[in-house]
């Protein structure tokens, strides 16, 4: 391949600048660069085609145009604006999840209470605010979870997250660790549980007996939001419709209810399959949508900002960049390193513009196009060949073997380019292109752009990567690549093994990136880019990846993959390489479409239709095609509807959730047959070698079916055999008479054949010969009928004949049409007549003959085209007719034009009829072709006037308008009015007035004259006159305004040529030329010579009285104004005080002005003045240099070796007075010399060394010397005297600063202090005293380097804590720095920071000292207690001995508990004087051992009042400091520490022992074990010591102990427990891990069984129709009542079955039932003969007086079994509530929905049930409300056929 450089930019466009450097490289490798030559950059598909093998494997390659490539920028940077969006860089990577916080508030809650038992969180602060949980949550989830955040102590980038600008300590990360631990992080493990699907459901609260009935209710937990208690049984028929309620926000559908997840917070639902991407199954726990999960508040985008001009944004961006790295270059590995800390998180926030995605069809395209308007400053060809050129980003997309030309519709980003206006650090993030395609991106100028790219092999590795970096992320959003807001630094990718490579693109360089490659990048500056998609033939397999990937993520296609490989492969350019690919991707669609086309028809799916035909099918997207309403994909080769929602369409795949139809009711569309689609991808062959016959053989292998077969009705069905069937029906219908109906029913039963392959062409040929034969018979019967209509209306339109023709060409008939030979008959009539119309036509007929014929084919029913000819032959000769008459009848002049007769004329000949006005019309042309010709002639030869007017009045009245005679008149009317003006004119010529309007009428005349046509003899006349006119005119001009003295004397020559020199005009023109020409001489002599200004003076006012323009003027002028200003200059250097001026004057312009006198043309004396002044200054200057000479001599003297020479302050002081002096005289001259700055810097200079000697003489404070020192940092003088002065002060400022040795300076070294002493030597000045005091220094350091020694050579119990401070201080004071001195320091700090460590993590517990050494006796001191407790509280001496601080409590108050006889300090228990009185008081622990002691906040039993450490917080610092204590010191606080440990050890063991016992005692007796829980409980609660461990045991006990407490009382106590109060126990103790074996459990179990077994059967009894006895039902109620278990419900349900009705006396049993209006009890239709439909009904009880009978007895038997009962029924006089029974009929499921606030006039008839029944025995009138029945009439006829 070639090379070449990238071009440079266009000048008058934003250029690339040269502040970013290249030179440095980066650690991640760089992708290929190419350099293609001028025949391989011809055509861009080819060469990418050439260097894809190479350039893939890295994702992204460069490609730098050749030497040639210039492309114009085509759009206006002046007028140029887009819009901006705002981009957080720092938020790119290292950004919190937008998780909303009440949702994760609600789940957290959820957890607090499900599985801690606590009904709220507490409010948390960090650093004095709250703290949000969600946030905390997400950011350690992004680290790995704890304890990864833990091992990699990152808690410093969690606490970034949470407060990005704050400043981060490491108390902050030890205190947000710990908050974490208390409050997340048991969270944290139910929440990764729920996740790996482990974690036990608790969504519903109380958790069912049975694990079954648990599954049951995890799964149907996500189908509704309300949360049901597990006892209740919901009527399934009532939880459909609930269910159906419910719609999917995604497919807008309530079905399939079983896969519905509702979100546990705002209650919407959605299908799994409907879900982005979708859920394989219904998920444990609770489940929140996105919308839940995601805050809009945190959401993270781009966020739309201004719009701006470049100018203003090339401000920002330059602004921008300033701010980050100033004016000067900086390399990219620079920028690299910056961008990566933004994103990172570790700089702030940062915010940049971007104006990305601008669409190049909107606001413009930088590369040239053909319809876009060329720029003015641009070359047309330039223009021209860069818009057509291949490489043009508007043309890519459409090249030659491109896939995208089929497009038509422009799709910004893919078909039209996007451009992108870009600065410093705006980014793309990582991503691939849509569909996978490919993408090139140009940039057209500006800074370099930075890419990064992923090949497209490790697209899978870079998506684990980032999903295991950003888990926050990507669990709020788990399409979040779709997105673009994301980035990683490539270097997480390289230590994960993901390759990563980048490349920097240039001005003028091309980018490319690969299918499925992700990539990403930064801007560098300002620049501009714009970027295109395109799709070679190899894109084709990763285009069918990125469509399966679409639909996995239910994400819209930008368009339709499989609708653009059938239209390439239909009608695009294909060749040799595009077809192996096509071929390849039609295969996997067809066999794809094989497939689930064969697997709806085996489901059963019977209807087929072909989709409706393209208007435009040779493009793609010219249509909307329908979309998937579950994966939102195009539906372009097939779809699945139903006629249940007509207008929702899915496709074959997701046809089972479209709706809950039975499939033969949905139909099935496609476009193309599956022998179609195979046909299309084997077609492709053709532009390959392959053999043809074998590819046919494959080919209809392949689309050919097998044996497929379905099961209908039990019967196995194969599609070949039902077409074989359906082809015998089709023959035997073609042979029958032709019937509409047999037709159009045999053809929709042939739509289940013909989407199938090749096997059912045969299917196909029938139908197609069952449609032709349809149409043929439908055709022949509509003709007849048209007809025989058109007989009996002949407005009817008729019948054509080549229609008739056409259906009757078919020989034999398609099918049998027994019209056909009637039409046959029609049609032989009128061939007929169509002959002899034929031949009237063709020859010269008469008039009358042709009306003839055509009156016979009006008379005909059928239509004929001859006719039409007939009717048009005989409209033109009337036509012609008309038009005739007219022009022979014509009278007037020129009515008739002259074409119109060529035109009547040339009709004739196609008339072909006999006609008398053809030869008058003959006769009348003749005549006007006579006028033409001479007309004509006297136009081609000269005219003369008189001649023309003679020819006009020949043919003045001739009709025919001849085009010639109408010319000649024309002419002859413009030159008789000519003729006429000019007379007129010649009358007005001489009179002197406005001779400007004159010439210019005169000059029109003349130009009118000479365009005539016609001779005329006045034109020479006019010329003389208009000559005259001008020389007149001129002469005004110069009488009016001045003119040139040339032009004067020409004006007047020119008049006496014209003979006009006397008049007035030219006379005083003469005077004026008289007075000028004398002036002029005189002038010219005056400025050959050098004379007085005056006479200047005098020449320029004689000019003001002559009139004219005289030559010279202008050099007398300028000659006098040039002295003048010269004057004006030198006044400054003339007054007599020069300095008084405002400013110095300059020597240079002095000297300017004394040349400048020289070449002036005026005399004048103030010359000589200013040449004095110059040379004063001269002299000045001579005098300066000489003492500047003199001041370098001093500085250069090199006898100071040995020492300062005795009169160098001598020399010194005079040379300051002399140039002192020297300034003050050359201020005083007032000119700007350069040598006065010289002058004062040597003065400062010398100054200086004046200041620096007086050091040798007298000692100085450090700070004097300091600022001598500083004093000569900024001067330019040197020498060898200086550098002596400069060396001695600067030893001296080291000396002084070595001895001070201030504290906040940088402690010195012994070996620089003993340097500084041995330069000394070199030193050409004395310091004496200095030196003494740096000799005393170093004593006193060695001497405690002694002690030192002496310290760490004792013994370590010899060496004291006291003994190492003093030598810290005393080190502070006199060392300087050395080892000892680091290793004092180190110590000291390591005990002191151990000791702080000790303060903060123990002495919150005590806090009444802030010395740990008292902190740690406390704590030892509540040891002892607690070991005193464990020995034997019981034998203590003292019984007044407080057991929490084993005080007397003789000084205090005191109460005594009644359980354990203890005695406490009120103080201690928290009681006051006043609660002395308390009788039976019941201390704190006994309260905690029998379950009486409540805590507001909840939680575990145990609440310990005081704070305490923990164990391993002590034994970790005990640890620690026997590290450094043993080899350094003896330590106080240690010893006491040590003592510590070993007394909570023994504690510990204490608390061990009596909890294994308790762990092994299951008897029914618990008091040893109680009293031995109540000694720990005291123990633990007095020990300032506590192991989290043994805690949590101990709770575990207690909790062990008050549930068997709690099973007691259950069981004995007054009332009875419920079955579910002991299920809730008995799932407590299996909580707690009580053993089965265990009194109270076995005893749960017993009574629980019991329970049970007696409320099945009475669940039996209760719903058995009354078929057990009265009897028996009372002794299933007494045995309940003698249950040890509270059954009320049941026994509620067997009383209710007791209850009797009707006069048939018998309980509820299920039939229609009817209320009496009156007393509201009720009755049997079939027991009082009532018909089902009425509505109103009053019982005989109530009305006595009532025609109708009651029923009797052998009446009542008739229909059923009557018993009589002896229970009575019960009085009711609560209102009944709604049903929820199911009911047997029509009637009652309307009556059960009826209430009593409907129509109060019409009477009720519902379905009774046991708590709503009439009695019969002892009735008394009751108020009630009367229950009214609702109005069915509508429903009457159905009810009454039900009954």
């Amino acid at each position: 391949m070639g090379k070449g450089r990238p071009r440079a930019v266009e000048k008058g466009v934003v250029g690339a600048s040269n502040t970013v450097t290249c030179c440095e490289s980066t650690s991640v490798p760089s992708g290929p660069v190419y350099y293609p030559t001028e025949d391989e950059f011809k055509d861009p598909l080819d060469y990418i085609y050439k260097i894809r093998p190479e350039a893939e494997p890295y994702g992204i390659c460069r490609i730098v145009p050749p030497k040639g490539w210039n492309p114009p920028f085509a759009l206006d940077l002046d007028t140029f604006t887009f819009p901006t969006k705002t981009q957080a860089i720092h938020k790119l990577q290292a950004r919190p999840a937008a998780s909303d916080s009440m949702t994760f508030d609600l789940e957290y809650s959820r957890f607090l209470q499900d599985q801690c038992g606590k009904k709220s969180r507490k409010r948390v602060v960090f650093e004095g605010e709250d703290l949000d949980l969600c946030k905390l949550f997400n950011a350690v989830k992004r680290f790995g979870g704890y304890d990864k955040v833990v091992d990699a102590k990152k808690w410093g980038d969690v606490a970034r997250f949470l407060r990005p600008a704050g400043k981060i300590t490491d108390c902050a990360k030890h205190v947000l660790c710990q908050l974490y631990r208390e409050h997340l992080y048991d969270y944290e493990e139910f929440y990764n549980k729920m996740n790996q699907g482990t974690a036990v459901n608790c969504k519903k609260g109380e958790r069912d007996e049975r694990k079954s009935d648990h599954r049951v209710q995890s799964s149907t937990s996500k189908k509704h939001p309300r949360r049901v208690s597990g006892l209740k049984v919901k009527d399934c028929k009532v939880h459909v419709e609930e269910e159906r309620d419910q719609i999917c926000e995604q497919c807008k559908s309530g079905l399939h209810g079983e896969v519905m997840l509702l979100c546990d917070r705002c209650d919407k639902g959605w299908h799994t399959y409907c879900l982005s991407p979708p859920l394989k199954q219904i998920p444990q726990g609770n489940w929140y949508c996105f919308s839940c999960l995601n805050s809009d508040r945190d959401s993270f985008g781009f966020v739309p900002g201004k719009h701006y001009t470049l100018e203003a944004f090339r401000r920002i961006a330059d602004r921008s960049r300033r701010r980050w790295f100033g004016s000067g270059p900086v390399s990219r590995v620079q920028m690299e390193k910056k961008f990566w800390e933004i994103v990172e998180g570790s700089v702030g926030e940062v915010e940049v513009m971007y104006g990305n995605d601008l669409d190049t069809s909107v606001y413009g395209s930088g590369f040239p196009r053909v319809a876009d308007q060329k720029m003015q400053s641009v070359d047309d060809k330039l223009w021209q060949e860069y818009a057509t050129i291949p490489w043009n980003l508007n043309n890519l997309p459409k090249l030659k073997g491109s896939m995208l030309r089929s497009i038509q519709h422009n799709i910004t980003g893919v078909m039209v380019p996007w451009l992108y206006i870009g600065m410093l650090f705006s980014s793309f993030c990582w991503h691939f292109e849509d569909h996978c395609f490919y993408s090139m991106n140009y940039l057209h100028w500006g800074e370099p752009k930075c890419w990064y790219s992923v090949p497209g092999n490790q697209a899978s590795a870079f998506e684990k990567v980032m999903r295991s970096s950003l888990p926050d992320l990507f669990d709020a959003q788990p399409d979040l690549l779709f997105q673009l807001v994301t980035m990683l630094n490539p270097s997480v990718l390289q230590e994960n093994g993901v390759p990563v490579y980048s490349v920097l693109q240039e001005p003028g360089n091309f980018v490319i990136t690969f299918p499925r490659s992700y990539h990403g990048g930064f801007n560098l500056g300002l620049n501009c880019a714009e970027a295109v998609n395109f799709a070679p033939a190899d894109w084709l397999p990763f285009g069918a990846f990125g469509a399966d990937l679409y639909q996995r993520y239910h994400k819209p296609a930008v368009l339709s993959h499989e609708e653009l490989l059938c239209v390439v492969a239909q009608h695009g350019d294909v060749d040799s390489r595009v077809s192996s690919y096509l071929k390849k991707e039609l295969l996997r669609i067809s066999d794809k479409e094989k497939s689930w086309r064969e697997k709806l028809w085996k489901d059963g799916i019977i209807k087929y239709s072909r989709m409706t035909p393209r208007k435009c099918p040779q493009y793609v997207g010219t249509e909307e095609d329908p979309t998937c309403i579950i994966c939102q994909q195009y539906l372009y080769l097939s779809a699945v509807v139903c006629s249940c929602r007509p207008s929702s369409f899915v496709c074959l795949e997701h046809s089972e959730h479209l709706c809950e139809c039975k499939t033969v009711k949905l139909r099935l569309l496609y476009r193309h047959s599956l022998a179609e689609l195979f046909d299309l991808a084997f077609s492709m062959e053709e532009f390959t070698s392959d053999d043809k016959a074998e590819c046919r053989s494959v080919r209809r292998q392949s689309s050919c079916q097998g044996a497929l077969t379905k099961k209908v009705k039990g019967i196995s069905v194969n599609l070949n055999q039902l077409a074989t069937e359906w082809l015998l029906q089709s023959s035997t219908i073609l042979q029958n008479p032709f019937l509409s109906n047999a037709f159009v029913t045999t053809l929709r039963k042939a739509e289940q054949f013909l989407w199938a392959g090749s096997e059912m062409d045969s299917v196909r040929d029938m139908v197609k010969t069952l449609i032709e034969a349809q149409k043929w018979a439908e055709g022949i019967r509509d003709c007849i009928t048209k007809i025989e209509f058109w007989y009996q209306d002949s407005t009817v339109k008729k019948v054509h004949l080549e229609f008739i023709d056409e259906l009757l060409r078919f020989n034999p008939p398609p099918c049998n049409e027994p019209n056909y030979h009637k039409l046959k008959e029609y049609a032989e009539e009128a061939r007929l007549l169509v002959q002899d119309i034929d031949t009237a036509l063709s020859r010269c007929s008469k008039m009358s003959e042709l009306e003839l014929l055509y009156s016979r084919a009006c008379g005909l029913p059928i239509y004929m085209k001859e006719s039409k000819k007939l009717e048009g032959r005989i409209s033109l000769i009337k036509t012609w007719l008309d038009s005739v008459r007219k022009c022979i009848s014509a009278r007037h002049p020129t009515v008739l034009e002259f074409n119109i007769l060529y035109k009547l004329k040339s009709e004739i000949l196609d008339l072909q009829v006999h006609l008398p006005e053809i030869e008058v019309f003959e006769n009348m042309l003749n005549r006007a072709e006579s006028c033409s010709i001479q007309c004509r002639e006297m136009l081609e030869g000269p005219m003369n006037l008189q001649n023309v007017s003679l020819l006009l009045k020949e043919w003045d009245n001739f009709a025919v308008a001849v085009p010639e005679l109408q010319l000649l008149r024309q002419y002859h009317s413009d030159t008789v009015l000519w003729v006429a003006h000019v007379n007129d004119l010649l009358r007005r010529a001489h009179v002197q007035g406005d001779q400007h309007n004159t010439v210019n009428e005169l000059m029109h005349i003349f130009e009118e004259g000479s365009s005539l046509k016609i001779q005329v003899d006045e034109l020479p006349l006019v010329e003389m006159e208009l000559k005259k006119a001008s020389c007149r005119e001129n002469a005004l001009k110069a009488h009016d305004s001045r003119m040139p003295l040339e032009f004067i004397q020409q004006l007047l020559e020119e008049a006496k040529m014209l003979h006009i020199e006397e008049e007035k005009l030219f006379v005083d023109l003469s005077c004026v030329l008289a007075l000028a020409i004398p002036w002029e001489e005189r002038a010219r002599e005056i400025l050959s010579h050098e004379n007085p200004i005056s006479d200047f003076e005098d020449m320029i006012r004689d000019s003001e009285n002559i009139f004219a323009i005289l030559p010279s003027l202008n050099d007398v002028k300028d000659a006098f104004s040039e002295a003048n200003l010269w004057l004006r200059n030198s006044k400054p250097y003339l007054v007599s005080s020069p300095c008084a001026s405002s400013s110095l004057l300059k020597v240079e312009d002095l000297q300017m002005l004394v040349s400048e006198s020289k070449l002036l043309k005026v005399s004048l004396g103030e010359r000589r003045m200013l040449e004095l002044v110059l040379k004063n200054c001269k002299l000045w200057e001579c005098e300066a240099s000489s003492l500047l000479d003199d001041c370098r001599c001093l500085f250069e003297l090199d006898n100071c070796v040995d020492g300062v020479s005795s009169d160098l302050m001598f020399r010194v002081e005079d040379l300051i007075a002399r140039i002192q002096s020297a300034i003050a005289s050359g201020v005083s001259l007032g000119f700007d010399f350069i040598e006065i700055s010289k002058l004062q810097a040597s003065c400062s200079t010398l100054q200086w060394c004046k200041r620096a000697l007086c050091f040798s003489d007298c000692p100085s404070s450090l700070e004097d010397v300091l600022e001598v020192a500083e004093g000569l940092s900024h001067s330019s003088v040197s020498g060898a005297l200086l550098k002596v002065l400069v060396d001695g002060v600067e030893w001296l400022r080291r000396a002084l600063e070595e001895i001070s040795r201030p504290c906040n300076s940088r402690r010195c070294h012994l070996t620089e202090v003993q340097d500084t002493l041995n330069d000394y030597k070199n030193v050409n000045m004395t310091f004496g005293a200095v030196y003494g005091q740096l000799e005393e220094a170093i004593r006193k350091h060695m001497l405690w380097q002694e002690q030192v020694h002496q310290f760490f050579g004792l013994n370590s119990r010899d060496r004291s804590w006291s003994l190492m401070l003093q030598l810290k201080e005393l080190g502070d004071t006199v060392a300087f720095s050395c080892s000892e001195l680091d290793m004092i320091l180190s110590e000291v700090e390591k005990v002191e920071n151990w000791k702080k460590r000790c303060l903060d993590k123990i002495g919150s517990s005590v806090q009444t000292d802030n010395l740990l050494f008292n902190v740690l006796k406390k704590i030892k001191q509540t040891l002892e207690r607690s070991l005193f407790i464990y020995g034997d509280v019981k034998e203590r001496k003292d019984q007044n001995l407080c057991i929490c601080c084993l005080l007397h409590s003789e000084c205090q108050e005191f109460l005594t508990c009644s359980t354990c006889m203890d005695c406490y300090h009120l103080q201690c228990i928290g009681l006051t004087a006043k609660d002395t009185c308390i009788e039976n008081y019941k201390c704190p622990y006994c309260a905690i051992l029998i379950g009486e002691s409540h805590y507001p906040s909840g939680g575990g039993l145990l609440r310990f009042g005081k704070k305490r450490i923990e164990l391993k917080i002590l034994t970790a610092l005990l640890s620690e400091a026997e590290h450094f204590c043993l080899s350094l010191c003896r330590i106080d606080e240690m010893e006491v520490l040590n003592e510590l440990v070993e007394k909570a050890l023994l504690c510990k063991s204490f608390l061990r022992e009596i909890l294994n016992f308790a762990s092994t005692v299951v008897d029914e007796d618990i008091s040893i074990v109680s009293e031995k829980l109540m000694k720990a409980i005291k123990a633990s609660d007095v020990a300032g010591v506590y192991d989290e461990h043994d805690n949590s045991d101990l709770e575990l006990a207690l909790a062990k102990n008050l549930w068997k407490i709690q099973v007691n009382r259950l069981l004995n106590g007054v009332c009875k427990p419920t079955i579910r109060q002991i299920q809730k126990h008995m799932n407590e103790g299996v909580d707690m891990e009580i053993s089965a074996e265990d009194h109270y459990m076995l005893k749960l179990t017993s009574v629980k069984c019991l329970g049970l077994q007696w409320a099945e059967l009475a669940k039996k009894v209760a719903n058995d129709s009354g078929a057990l006895s009265l009897d028996k039902v009372l002794e299933v109620i007494v045995e309940g009542e003698n249950l040890p278990v509270d059954v009320d419900e049941e026994l509620k349900m067997l009383r209710f079955r007791c209850m009797l009705y009707c006069i048939c006396r018998k309980p509820y049993d299920k039939k229609g039932m009817i209320a009496c209006k009156q007393c509201n009890e009720w009755y049997h239709f079939d027991c009082m003969k009532l018909p089902c439909t009425q509505q109103l009904y009053i019982c005989p009880a109530c009305n006595p007086c009532a025609e109708e009978p009651l029923p009797t007895n052998h009446e009542r038997l008739g229909s059923a079994k009557f018993v009589e009962p002896k229970t009575p029924s019960p009085r009711h006089t609560n209102p009944r509530k709604k049903q929820k029974r199911d009911v047997g009929n029509v009637t009652c499921k309307m009556f059960t929905t009826a209430t009593a606030a409907e129509d109060r006039d019409s009477s009720r008839c519902r379905k009774s049930n046991g708590i709503e029944c009439l009695r019969w025995q002892n009735r008394k009138p009751f108020r009630r409300a009367a229950k009214k029945r609702v109005e069915l009439r509508s429903l009457t006829p159905i009810l009454y056929t039900q009954r």
